[in-house]
């Protein structure tokens, strides 16, 4: 008897049938293509019980276990392609909100809660959850931060580590953490919350948690604007922020070749100008009493004469401005359909973004010639900074440049004191660049916490860390 035989027996002795699920292509691969699954036991827990008993059981037959959420993770850690065949582990049957309370600010969601479902039962109570990603859709809770997702709104809210007050998680011995605290201050020790945000299934399965929600903006509203360069959007950036303050939801860069390939691949998507622009930001507001329309003419009108902004639209209707945001959110689905050689999730000081940009392509020109799409959340510094092949050519015939691109990019990176992995993750994908560049102090820490909470070793193993 195989060791995947046993252990499906075992957990089939422990677990209802509704927790079983046929193991299809959907969860043995992810949305790039560069992991593929060998296989595996496929299991959907309904509760934190089940998880436990799940976690135990392997724990005690050394299998590993790897947690899967909405599958929508870029770095291959939902995926585990080498080794004996794992336990999948979905979250996808425990979608429950167990609890919101508007007066505190708070809801309780499990974690294979969709994110979207999560932001619907805030906006039910006349609330705001502000987690937002083009992703949201199929994204799970638990995956959303076991990642420290970001998404467009970490200018004003903060990623997915800002946005929860407590866990609960079943560790790699299969014990469960009751960390479902409600507390904005709570200094009882370490804060094992922060410790399992962010640690991508190494170090448990998340199985719940409380999550803040916000009072929803009475007015919202979005501008488009032409800026001079990337220098200048920064300069209008803090033209923002002293004009309208935490009113800024978002600030979003947008460089021509996003909307080139939106002419490429998604000619219907609507695009602003007659004239495409080498550089543009969208800019989104959630105010109070004051009018979003009034407080973006007074950012235009100043950006114009500090010579930063040359053109712009202010939406003048919801619909417009989600006209603007479907521009900005089919940029990713058009680098899709075009295909890039190599895709980098970095950020920067935000002081260092415009020499970044600016060293970026005549560093790459070196290996070859490429189109460069660079764009994103400008400001928290997070940029998509994305190689593409020439018009015309096939992006199999540079796939052996592949690495020299993701170096010459990562090291500029590191060199102006940024991350290789902006919001992202590390997964399996990125384990070699944490090793190149993250703190050896820091790496040797990662690797005493793992060792300490997970000895067996069972939990996604591959991902962060080498085996």
């Amino acid at each position: 008897m195989t060791p995947a035989t046993e252990i499906a027996e075992t957990l089939r002795a422990r677990l209802p049938e509704a927790a079983f699920r046929p193991l299809t292509p959907t969860y043995l691969e992810e949305p790039r293509g560069r992991f593929t699954g060998q296989g595996g036991v496929l299991v959907a827990p309904g509760s934190t019980a089940e998880v436990a008993d799940v976690v135990r059981s392997c724990a005690a037959a050394r299998v590993a276990v790897v947690p899967y959420g909405g599958g929508t993770g870029l770095v291959g850690g939902q995926i585990m392609a080498g080794g004996a065949a794992p336990v999948i582990l979905s979250l996808e049957r425990m979608r429950a909100i167990r609890a919101v309370s508007p007066g505190e600010n708070v809801l309780i969601a499990e974690a294979g809660a969709i994110l979207s479902d999560v932001q619907d039962a805030a906006e039910d109570a006349g609330r705001l959850f502000p987690l937002s990603l083009a992703s949201e859709g199929s994204a799970r809770i638990g995956g959303v931060l076991s990642t420290n997702a970001g998404g467009v709104n970490v200018l004003r809210y903060g990623n997915a580590r800002d946005l929860c007050l407590g866990v609960e998680a079943v560790l790699p011995d299969g014990s469960v953490l009751n960390g479902l605290r409600r507390l904005r201050k709570d200094n009882t020790g370490y804060d094992l919350r922060h410790l399992l945000i962010g640690a991508e299934g190494t170090l448990g399965v998340i199985t719940a948690a409380a999550l803040r929600l916000f009072p929803r903006p009475a007015h919202i509203g979005a501008a488009l604007m032409v800026v001079r360069d990337p220098q200048a959007a920064l300069d209008l950036l803090s033209i923002a922020g002293a004009q309208i303050g935490e009113g800024v939801s978002a600030f979003e860069l947008i460089h021509r070749m996003g909307l080139d390939f939106l002419s490429e691949t998604l000619p219907e998507v609507r695009q602003p100008f007659a004239q495409k622009p080498e550089w543009m930001v969208l800019v989104d507001l959630g105010l109070g009493s004051q009018d979003p329309a009034e407080a973006l003419e007074a950012l235009f009108v100043a950006g114009q004469e500090a010579g930063l902004v040359s053109d712009g639209l202010i939406a003048q209707s919801q619909a417009q401005r989600q006209d603007f945001w479907v521009l900005r959110e089919a940029i990713p689905a058009a680098n899709r359909r075009i295909g890039s050689i190599s895709s980098h999730d970095i950020s920067l000081p935000l002081s260092e973004l415009p020499g970044f940009i600016a060293r970026g392509a005549p560093a790459l020109a070196r290996l070859g010639t490429f189109r460069i799409n660079c764009f994103g959340h400008l400001g928290d510094g997070n940029l998509h900074y994305n190689v593409f092949p020439p018009k015309g050519q096939d992006r199999a015939t540079f796939e052996p440049l592949r690495g020299q691109i993701k170096r010459c990019v990562h090291d500029l990176v590191h060199e102006m004191g940024g991350s290789v992995s902006a919001e992202h993750g590390i997964g399996r994908l990125k384990v070699e660049d944490l090793e190149r560049y993250a703190d050896p102090a820091k790496l040797a820490t990662m690797r005493a916490v793992k060792d300490a909470l997970d000895p067996v070793g069972i939990m996604n193993p591959g991902v962060m860390l080498r085996v």
